[in-house]
C-alpha cells in the first residue's frame, strides 16, 4: 500500500506520521522546504486527543500546559463570569504552540523509512498517480480548485489577531478567559506561568493597527502585569464544510473540509477526531485483507461527515448567540449562559462534547 498526502501543516504531518508508524509507505509533497510557522499561534487538544495523540501519533506530553478551569464573561458582566467549566480530576485540556508539535512531527517523519518528502511540481496532475490512495491537505493546489471547490461557507467580516504576551511569573496560570467582547471575543490562553497566548476575533470594517490591538489586550487584561506583547499576527475567519469528501480515490482532509470560529479552541481537535476515524477504516481493511481503495472515502465521508457538520454548526450558534447581545439585551444573553453553568448535567454535556465531539 502507497499513499500521497499533499500539504505540510500540521494535520498532513500528524496523519503522515500516524499511517508510517502502521509501516505504510507515504510520499508527502511539499510547497516550499523549511516552511516558517508562526510563532504567535497556538492550538488546544482536549484530553481523550491528548491520549491518542500520544498513542497513535507521537508524545507531546512534555510541550503541554495543562488548563484546569475556564471562564466566560461578556464585556458588560460586571467581572462576573457568566460560565464556568472544571473538572476536580482531570484537565479541561491542553494549551502548546504550534511550532513546537510542527518541529517535533517534521523530526519523526524525517526518521522513518516509510516517508519520503516530495516537492511540488508545477501543473503536475495528482491525481493521474498510481496510488491507493491520494490526501489531500491542500487548500490551494490544483486538485482543490478542480474537485473540491463547492462548500458551505460563512464569513463572519471578522479578522483574528493572535499573540502571546509575557508577564510576572505567577503561582498557577492554569485558567483560561474567554471576554465576549462588544467587538468580538478575546481569549486569554496560558501556555506556562510566565506566558499566555491571546486570540482576539474582532469584528472589524477596517484592520486594526498594532497599537489598538496592543490597547485592547490591556483594557481586557484579566489579572497579568504583562511584561511584552509579541508581534501580533492576524487571519481573515470565515466558517467551511465541504460539501463532498472525496473524488474517485482523492479525499480531502483537514482545514479543507471544515474550518471553524476560534472562539471554541476546536478546529484541530476535529481533525484529530477525522484522523482516528480515518485510521479505523484503515485497521480494518487491513485485518480483512481487504483493498485500501475509494471504499476507504466513501466509509469515512459517511462516518464523519454529517457529524462534523452538526459540530460546525454548533460554534456557529455559539458564536451568533453572544454575538447577538446588543440585540436582544445582555441580561437576556448572561442570565441564559449562567442557567446553563449551573445545570450539572448540561455543564457536563457541553464538557463531554468539547473533549470527545458528537459520538454516534
Amino acid at each position: 500500500m502507497k499513499v500521497c498526502i499533499l500539504g505540510d501543516n500540521l494535520t498532513s504531518l500528524a496523519l503522515a506520521t500516524a499511517l508510517v508508524k502502521k509501516e505504510i509507505f507515504v510520499d508527502l509533497f511539499y510547497e516550499k522546504k523549511n516552511t516558517k510557522i508562526d510563532t504567535t499561534r497556538t492550538i488546544g487538544i482536549s484530553k481523550s486527543n491528548i491520549d491518542f495523540f500520544n498513542r497513535e501519533i507521537t508524545n507531546i506530553k512534555k510541550m503541554l500546559w495543562p488548563i484546569k478551569k475556564i471562564k466566560i464573561f461578556t464585556e458588560n458582566s460586571n467581572d462576573k463570569e457568566i460560565l464556568k467549566f472544571e473538572d476536580q480530576k482531570d484537565n479541561l485540556f491542553s494549551i502548546l504552540q504550534n511550532q513546537k508539535i510542527f518541529n517535533q512531527l517534521i523530526i519523526e517523519l524525517n526518521k522513518s523509512k516509510f516517508l519520503k518528502f516530495k516537492k511540488y511540481i508545477k501543473y503536475r496532475k495528482f491525481d493521474n498517480f498510481s496510488y491507493d490512495l491520494i490526501i489531500n491537505c491542500d487548500i490551494r493546489n490544483e486538485i482543490t480548485k478542480k474537485y473540491f471547490s463547492k462548500k458551505f461557507e460563512k464569513k463572519y467580516n471578522s479578522i483574528a489577531f493572535t499573540t502571546i504576551i509575557d508577564h510576572v511569573k505567577l503561582l498557577s496560570n492554569n485558567e483560561a478567559i474567554q471576554i465576549f467582547t462588544n467587538d468580538g471575543p478575546i481569549a486569554f490562553l496560558p501556555i506556562s506561568k510566565e506566558k499566555t497566548s491571546i486570540v482576539y476575533s474582532a469584528r472589524v470594517k477596517k484592520n486594526k493597527t498594532e497599537l489598538e490591538i496592543n490597547k485592547i489586550i490591556n483594557k481586557f487584561n484579566p489579572k497579568y502585569e504583562i511584561k511584552k506583547i509579541h508581534k501580533i499576527s492576524k487571519f481573515d475567519l470565515k466558517s467551511i464544510n465541504l460539501r463532498e469528501y472525496y473524488k474517485d480515490n482523492i479525499l480531502a482532509f483537514g482545514d479543507l473540509l471544515h474550518k471553524l470560529h476560534p472562539l471554541a479552541g476546536q478546529g484541530f481537535n476535529m481533525s484529530i477526531r477525522d484522523i482516528k476515524e480515518f485510521l479505523k477504516i484503515i485497521d480494518y481493511k487491513i485485518k480483512l485483507g481487504l483493498p485500501i481503495d475509494q471504499s476507504v472515502c466513501i466509509e469515512f465521508q459517511n462516518n464523519v461527515k454529517s457529524k462534523n457538520f452538526v459540530f460546525s454548526e454548533g460554534i456557529n450558534f455559539i458564536y451568533e448567540y453572544f454575538n447577538s447581545e446588543n440585540k436582544i439585551g445582555e441580561d437576556l444573553i448572561d442570565s441564559t449562559a449562567r442557567l446553563i453553568g449551573k445545570n450539572k448535567i448540561l455543564n457536563k454535556y457541553f464538557k463531554n462534547i468539547a473533549d470527545t465531539g458528537l459520538q454516534n
